[in-house]
């Protein structure tokens, strides 16, 4: 015998009418119930969280922000893949002036074949000042790896570059250029030999000349 109900004859439950909202939107009613309580827990702990995040990261400063950090990793992998790619340019040279290692060694290079022309604070004397803003062919790493390689005869600097090879060429101007900053202003301007003997000192402009004393003596 078959004891299901049947669906149509079973009683509806009797709708309580104040439980429902008297706003009616296409013929729906809302019934006013309170939301269940994993919800609310829901909403409450993500406003917590929301504020105590802002408060911590953006306010207190308790913690780094993750952009910043990504940011610096971003950084760090560009200038780990300058410096690890085997061809030479401006963007990898400055990489390297800012490397302690290469900047000890291109030290090394430069006080052993360089600091007897340029000085070894490199403040110049029969070879350029290579520490102010003033360069005789151009201020960028490439322009001075090339002077290095080649030389310049015509001033009595030798060749480098098949003596010290591209690397230590390369090491040589990264200390160098560890003196200067990246999209500084340049000046192209001839260099004039200083305290060496046997030169004449350079002409000293008038205006700092003293009065009645001879040419090149200054005030």
């Amino acid at each position: 015998m078959n004891t299901t109900p049947d669906p149509d004859q079973i009683p509806e439950a009797p709708i309580d009418v104040e439980d429902l909202r008297p706003h009616v939107y296409d013929g729906i009613q809302e019934y006013d119930k309170r939301l269940p309580n994993w919800w609310l827990f829901t909403l409450y702990g993500t406003i917590v969280f929301v504020v105590g995040y802002w408060a911590i990261m953006h306010t207190m400063g308790l913690a780094s922000d993750p952009g910043a950090k990504v940011t610096e990793q971003i950084m760090a992998a560009r200038a780990a893949a300058v410096k690890n790619s085997p061809e030479i340019n401006d963007a990898k040279l400055w990489a390297m002036s800012k490397d302690p290692a290469v900047v000890a060694t291109g030290k090394q290079i430069f006080d052993t074949m360089c600091a007897s022309c340029h000085r070894p604070d490199l403040m110049g004397m029969i070879g350029p000042n290579l520490r102010d803003q003033q360069w005789v062919f151009g201020g960028a790493p490439m322009v001075a790896v090339k002077t290095i390689t080649e030389g310049v005869l015509l001033k009595g600097m030798p060749a480098w570059g098949p003596i010290l090879g591209q690397e230590k060429v390369s090491q040589a101007a990264a200390y160098i250029f560890s003196f200067h900053t990246e999209g500084e202003a340049v000046e192209i301007k001839p260099w004039v030999p200083v305290g060496v003997p046997g030169l004449p000192a350079p002409a000293v402009p008038a205006s700092t000349a003293a009065p009645g004393a001879p040419p090149g003596t200054a005030q």
